[in-house]
């Protein structure tokens, strides 16, 4: 069995030899008036020193930028029906714990595959309007109450971007940004919120190659920096409908599962099968009903705390 405990070396190599094998000091006759040496004495080669363990956690860790700050607006969220951090539990709370404890288990089996691809979830919709955003605030505020997690909020519908405006945040850089300009720090462009355990990446600057940039080798590598850099930390990209933008298939190839929004009122059978196929190049592909309202003696949630269920 390898010894892995860390050593403490001092002084160079010949130091340490003459203290383990000790010796004599030879016999030489004394010399009277020495000559100088003609030139200066040269010191003689110092070993690599042997690097601390503090230094080698500073350079295995790597350096990303600083991330801004922000203040969810509370209120909004209220107005909008959506989940409020720290509040009481609701028929909608219980709902997407429901909902996150399947994924959870999904990103367990994910994991022996891809570790780092098992921490990132798509949320995706067929159609505009079927509440992929409204579930993806309200996923990424469930799984933020979890104990060993960080979620980053990633929106990734770049022709309509509805994230920081939902949580009344302040816009600016973001993931077309650090798409378009390799020098860029992505880690830069996120913002903390004042959620615990919660962050969030706006979709940046809007162009007209948005899904050629998503598609490309450089793409790949960053999304996969936004989970290698925190292994405690869940990326959950909010993407455009399938149906009607290219970007949701493109990311379906590098996330480790994605929750399919299915509006129970209008989503057909044909628009779902589509949309499932245009997703495929994900394994896992988990349905969330949106919209569904139960019999109020129906055995949900919604008759437990008095409310109507949402997803």
């Amino acid at each position: 069995m390898n010894d892995a405990t860390p050593r403490k070396y001092t002084g160079s190599l010949l130091e340490r030899f003459a203290e383990l094998h000790p010796q004599k000091p030879p016999r030489v006759p004394p010399v009277e008036d020495a000559p100088a040496p003609a030139n200066d004495p040269v010191a003689a080669p110092v070993g690599p020193r042997l690097r601390t363990g503090e230094e080698l956690a500073r350079i295995a860790t790597p350096r990303t930028g600083a991330h801004r700050k922000g203040e969810v607006d509370r209120v909004a969220l209220a107005e909008q029906g959506m989940l409020i951090p720290g509040a009481q539990v609701t028929a909608l709370a219980e709902e997407f714990r429901l909902v996150k404890r399947q994924l959870l288990l999904t990103k367990k089996k994910v994991a022996a595959r891809n570790e780092e691809q098992s921490r990132m979830i798509l949320v995706c919709s067929a159609k505009p309007n079927d509440g992929k955003t409204f579930c993806a605030v309200n996923l990424a505020m469930s799984m933020a109450a979890e104990k060993d997690v960080e979620i980053l909020l990633v929106d990734a519908d770049f022709a309509k971007p509805g994230i920081v405006s939902t949580l009344g945040l302040e816009d600016g850089r973001g993931l077309l940004d650090a798409l378009a300009d390799p020098t860029l720090d992505v880690e830069s462009c996120i913002i903390d919120t004042d959620v615990p355990q919660l962050s969030v990446l706006p979709a940046g600057t809007p162009g007209n190659d948005d899904t050629e940039l998503l598609a490309s080798d450089h793409a790949r590598r960053l999304l996969a920096s936004l989970a290698a850099a925190n292994p405690r930390r869940i990326v959950i990209f909010d993407s455009p409908p399938a149906l009607v933008a290219s970007p949701a298939a493109v990311l379906a190839d590098l996330v480790g599962q994605v929750m399919l929004v299915v509006r129970a009122d209008r989503t057909s059978e044909g628009e779902l099968r589509e949309t499932v196929q245009l997703l495929d190049a994900c394994e896992e592909i988990q349905l969330v009903l949106n919209a569904v309202s139960f019999a109020p003696d129906g055995p949900r949630f919604g008759t437990y705390y008095g409310g109507e269920s949402h997803a």
